[in-house]
């Protein structure tokens, strides 16, 4: 047992190397949720993942609170669209 839960019953190469159907047993060997649960949250993601945009697609449109140097909100947003033609990078975090 590690301090995270269950020591993986496979090594990453073998779980690499597994079908579909032997990741999906893995998964069950070791997680605290039922066949049905996992079978839910699989679809679940599957259904996300349309949405997702496809690598060379154009991103989705959001707004962002710009952080002053302190990373405090600054009462201001932005719009990626806004942005269009510009280098834009993003960081992805918390800094609440």
């Amino acid at each position: 047992m590690t301090e995270f839960g269950q020591d993986s019953p496979v090594t990453l190469e073998e779980y690499s190397a597994m079908d579909w159907e032997g990741k999906r047993q893995v998964w069950l060997d070791i997680s605290d949720i039922t066949e049905e649960q996992f079978e839910i949250h699989m679809a679940t993601q599957k259904a996300r993942e349309a949405g997702v945009p496809k690598v060379g697609e154009a991103a989705p449109d959001f707004s962002a609170d710009v952080l002053g140097g302190a990373r405090q909100r600054t009462g201001e947003t932005v719009r990626l669209s806004d942005l269009r033609g510009k280098p834009v990078g993003l960081v992805f975090g918390s800094y609440t």
